[in-house]
């Protein structure tokens, strides 16, 4: 993978500017003809990349990430425990595409120390990346919502890992190859038990802007109340516009996040109320974290599961009725 770089470009949706890590790697001394001890040890970002990470490192390394179910990586700062824990990784792994955009400092400064740090999203080709316009040139980085795309988050680990412990490549590239197996098979599982909901109800209203992805890649159409980075605040506009949408369409079930408040979702159920039309919070969906730590939710595989099934019962289609590997609750609602 390409050595480490960094730039500083303005982000106007923040009104900051911030430091934005574009690749990274490792130096050839790091990378080869040295030693290792093993389990070494891995600190990743979110959730999202640890899972990638736990199946391609296998007994190799221990993996843990930093921030935790729950918790919205848009808005999280790095504590002095995240630091130190950083520091003492062997390997370092991130999202990119400016989630962390908080912690982009402190990955920069970690990498400056000739640690390896990695950006999983580093082999997307940009011709695949959403650009909203509010964005103002920067990328949509929830791409972990179309499985297709975060496969190659899949080949990024495996590259990377090949390239920090050489003697090992193959292992890593064959635990890569049967995780992305397992991740086909969970694309078309939400490919065909979208395709069951009636295309007059296949519209996906969400608390902020995380489901682009997941939208363009199943055929749904995508509205969220707040922006893709939850630090933009939602107005009576916002929530009146999508009140409109609602009534309009004919929209039957809206979605709360587990990482995001619930206030502009109940705001938009009351204000649709009010108007006579009724609607309900259909469920509970994961969207820049995952669930708790050792339930099936807590994986990549059993968030997606768990997102498509909710959305799918809640819009009328048909759906396995405890998910695609028969391990979520039955009939789970909120």
């Amino acid at each position: 993978m390409k050595k480490f770089y960094i730039c500083v470009q303005s982000m106007f949706l923040w009104c900051v500017c911030l430091p934005f890590i574009i690749s990274c790697g490792v130096k050839e001394s790091q990378s080869s003809g040295k030693e290792r001890s093993y389990p070494y040890q891995i600190v990743t970002t979110v959730g999202m990349v640890n899972d990638i990470v736990q199946h391609v490192v296998g007994e190799k390394a221990e993996a843990r990430n930093i921030i935790g179910e729950g918790v919205d990586p848009h808005l999280y700062k790095s504590t002095r425990n995240d630091v130190a824990a950083l520091l003492d990784a062997d390997v370092i792994f991130y999202a990119g595409l400016m989630l962390e955009g908080k912690m982009a400092d402190v990955l920069v400064k970690v990498a400056r120390t000739g640690k390896p740090v990695y950006a999983v999203t580093e082999l997307i080709d940009e011709k695949y990346l959403l650009q909203p316009i509010e964005f103002s040139g920067h990328y949509d980085p929830h791409v972990w919502m179309d499985v297709q795309g975060w496969i190659k988050g899949v080949a990024a680990v495996a590259q990377a890992l090949s390239e920090y412990d050489p003697s090992h490549a193959t292992y890593y590239k064959e635990n890569a190859q049967k995780y992305r197996a397992d991740l086909e098979q969970l694309h078309t599982y939400v490919l065909e038990s979208m395709s069951t909901i009636p295309p007059s109800s296949r519209v996906l209203i969400t608390a902020h802007d995380a489901f682009n992805y997941f939208g363009r890649a199943y055929g749904l159409e995508v509205k969220g109340i707040q922006g893709i980075s939850t630090e933009s605040e939602a107005g009576v506009q916002d929530i009146n516009q999508l009140v409109d949408i609602i009534v309009a369409r004919d929209v039957k079930a809206v979605f709360v996040e587990t990482s995001v408040a619930e206030k502009n979702i109940r705001a938009l159920v009351e204000g649709a109320n009010a108007r006579g039309k009724e609607v309900v919070i259909g469920g509970s969906l994961f969207s820049d974290a995952m669930g708790m730590r050792g339930t099936y939710e807590g994986t990549y595989m059993g968030m997606i599961d768990h997102n498509a099934t909710t959305i799918v019962r809640a819009l009328g289609g048909t759906v396995p009725d405890r998910g695609m590997q028969d391990n979520l609750p039955a009939n789970k609602k909120r």
